[in-house]
């Protein structure tokens, strides 16, 4: 039924005032704050319509925990130390992060965390799980407040609203969506516009063929322009681990999710996850302009292999069952491997210009 809502409101909206945007087409089907799909699910899970990686295994968010305090480390040890989660989902990362932080206990009691999150539903579930951390929850990345700054954000970027330009006989044009003679929502390119052809960097500018796709997120290189001058004021760093493609290419990604299969993108807004690559070298440009370093993207496999992926799975299956063991290597398998996550997900880290490589960034690694 909020499928069949979010579609009436949708095209009552695009028979008012003309064709919408694609990147206010996915502002509207996921954070209409009545009827959006993260305003209205817990996406997250076997139950809901996809898997993320901490979900996959628990060494991941363990990982993530050591990047921070091995850059909590590297930026002076600043006590207190905003870490703050971009896209919490359903919280578990933050669990297992804030419980390898453990280790360290000063680590540990210099963390002030940050989550986030725009979901009331999903509020609600790092709440169950987090509540005891004491965490202040925002709702946007302008609100953090200022200091020293750690940031983690997985397929955080994924979901933020882009926009589609497509090739013409000259200059480039918005994909826009509309709606056909049965009502249904579908695709319309508007008329060639020169100035959205400086939206397409110079090196596919002129060469990209007639009909091609570029899909550049405004929300994306703003938030990396921002992390980028807050960092080149102080030290800190921010990690982003997501899919996506490095160098910039053009290719239509927009895509639909529903329990855990692909469906149409314009299909069902409201009920349907819908995602769409990241444009690391976009990303990367971006924050190097505000006055960053940027260090990647390197293949998820490769990060956390760097990071001792392998090491911690042989100390927790040491004490595990037989039954767990074969749970921990299948998870971490999954995260590995080239032909699941491992290369599928990249990880860039940001960090201030005077810091050295990152950790997991500065050396090869052998991927699964």
């Amino acid at each position: 039924m909020i499928g069949c809502a979010l579609t009436a409101k949708i095209g009552h909206r695009i028979r008012a005032e003309g064709p919408l945007t694609v990147g206010a087409f996915m502002a509207l089907a996921l954070h209409d704050p009545d009827l959006g799909y993260y305003a209205t699910r817990r996406p997250i899970g076997a139950g809901g319509d996809f898997v993320t990686a901490p979900e996959v295994s628990q060494i991941f968010g363990e990982l993530i925990g050591l990047w921070c305090a091995l850059m909590w480390e590297r930026i002076g040890r600043p006590d207190p130390v905003i870490l703050a989660e971009l896209g919490p989902g359903s919280g578990v990362l933050a669990v297992d992060l804030l419980r390898a932080a453990g280790a360290l206990p000063e680590f540990r009691r210099a963390i002030r965390p940050y989550l986030v999150e725009m979901s009331p539903m999903l509020r609600a579930e790092q709440q169950r799980r987090l509540g005891a951390a004491d965490p202040v929850w925002l709702a946007r990345v302008e609100d953090l407040p200022d200091g020293p700054l750690l940031v983690v954000a997985n397929e955080f970027l994924d979901a933020l609203p882009i926009r589609q330009l497509v090739r013409g006989q000259q200059h480039w044009a918005e994909r826009m969506i509309a709606l056909d003679t049965d009502g249904r929502f579908a695709f319309v390119d508007g008329s060639d516009n020169p100035a959205l052809s400086l939206l397409v960097p110079e090196a596919l500018r002129q060469t990209a063929p007639f009909g091609a796709v570029f899909e550049v997120c405004p929300q994306a290189l703003a938030l990396a322009a921002a992390f980028g001058a807050r960092l080149s004021r102080a030290p800190g760093a921010a990690l982003f681990i997501d899919y996506g493609h490095f160098p910039s290419a053009t290719g239509s990604s927009l895509r639909g999710v529903r329990r855990h299969r692909p469906v149409g993108a314009l299909e069902a807004p409201g009920d349907v996850d819908l995602s769409a690559d990241v444009d690391f070298c976009a990303v990367a440009v971006a924050a190097r302009a505000a006055g960053a370093a940027a260090h990647g993207p390197v293949p998820q496999g490769q990060f956390l292999k760097n990071l001792g992926a392998l090491q911690r799975l042989a100390i927790l299956s040491a004490r595990a069952s037989p039954e767990q063991q074969a749970r921990l290597a299948s998870g971490l398998e999954r995260l590995l491997d080239l032909r699941q996550m491992g290369s599928m997900f990249k990880a860039l880290a940001l960090v201030a210009a005077s810091l050295p490589s990152p950790p997991g960034f500065d050396q090869p690694g052998e991927i699964v």
